[in-house]
């Protein structure tokens, strides 16, 4: 996990996992730690509605569940499993296919043996009647011989497709362990990757790197006024517009809660400002409606934070620096874009 509070925020969160635990009544190791400080720091709204079920429905959580929730949310549990039978059934395939290849291989030495032993005799006794038999016997073995070719044929193709089913599975499955459930775009793992290979790459070629970090002002007392449906509406629609803003390379993510990210490499900073003007101005400018009685729910807007990579950076260098661009923009009127330069500028004036 990565976070970014405050060391203040830190530790009044972490006072209240200790307590959470404590009244659950189930131990504070690292794994329930982690679980229950992302549930209260509102980062992973799918762990958030799980809990919540699970508490509204089994009035508490149980050692066993809290496993399950770590296994489930902060492992590759699933991918790994999925790896592992995948591996298991294909070499189960191969193993099928060169028991046939043998089969085949065996048919094929008996066809040559049968050949050579009836020239052999052919060459002692030519008539007619020693031909006859000897083209019959050929006869038997060739047959054997294309059965055992056409089980082999049969085989490959069977094994070929099942290898192709077994790869777009597991292919699926790596997909779904990198995308967020609710809005369809990169999750925060995805992120978390895209980012470290992306200051890879600015760092071998010299090139330019920009992070912009964003989130939906006012989201809470949004969600808590129309409900959490109509809130997961927008985070939906905030998602699609951020998707359709990247290009191939790129990346939007949904970053925690309510925020998003984009990573954009090869793009300097000025570029990533236009980009995401253009990002919030869209939004802006969406109408909010309620589905059954057409009611207008207003506008929503984004603050966005902007950060383009120094050499040496570490991820946390590049989140740091957007996050404060985008805490610079909400407590200076919120729906505005901030460069890193900005703040710059704006602390020598200070």
């Amino acid at each position: 996990m990565n976070f970014s509070e405050n060391l203040k925020a830190a530790q009044n969160c972490a006072e209240r996992v200790i307590a959470a635990l404590a009244t659950l009544e189930l131990p504070a190791t690292p794994n329930n730690f982690t679980v229950w400080y992302a549930y209260l720091s509102g980062r992973y709204p799918d762990l958030s509605e799980t809990i919540e079920l699970l508490q509204e429905k089994q009035g508490g959580v149980s050692i066993q569940m809290a496993r399950r929730l770590y296994a489930d949310f902060f492992t590759d549990a699933r991918e790994e499993q999925v790896i592992r039978q995948t591996g298991v059934k294909i070499s189960e395939e191969l193993a099928d296919v060169l028991l046939t290849l043998a089969d085949a291989a065996g048919d094929a030495e008996n066809f040559e043996s049968a050949l050579q032993e009836n020239l052999k005799g052919l060459a002692q006794d030519p008539g007619l009647e020693s031909i006859t038999e000897a083209m019959k016997s050929l006869a038997r073995e060739a047959q054997k011989m294309q059965s055992s070719n056409a089980e082999l044929q049969k085989r490959l193709e069977i094994s070929s497709n099942e290898i192709v089913s077994l790869q777009q599975n597991l292919d699926e499955v790596r997909k779904e362990a990198l995308t967020d459930g609710l809005t369809g775009i990169a999750n925060r793992k995805m992120f978390d990757i895209s980012i470290e290979r992306a200051i890879e790459d600015a760092k071998r070629t010299g090139e330019p790197l920009t992070l912009a970090l964003t989130d939906i002002d006012f989201f809470k007392k949004f969600n808590d006024t129309y409900g959490h449906q109509t809130g997961d509406q927008v985070l939906k629609l905030v998602a699609k517009i951020l998707a359709n803003s990247v290009r191939e390379g790129e990346t939007a993510a949904r970053y925690g809660g309510e925020e998003f990210a984009l990573i954009m490499p090869k793009v300097s900073s000025e570029e990533a400002a236009r980009i995401c003007e253009r990002v919030r101005s869209t939004v802006s400018s969406k109408q909010i409606r309620n589905r059954t009685t057409g009611e207008s729910m207003g506008n929503i807007t984004l603050s966005l934070g902007v950060a383009l990579y120094r050499p040496g950076d570490m991820v946390s260098d590049m989140v740091q620096r957007a996050d404060a661009g985008l805490y610079f923009a909400k407590g200076n009127g919120r729906n505005q874009v901030v460069l890193e330069s900005q703040m710059e500028e704006a602390a020598i004036a200070s």
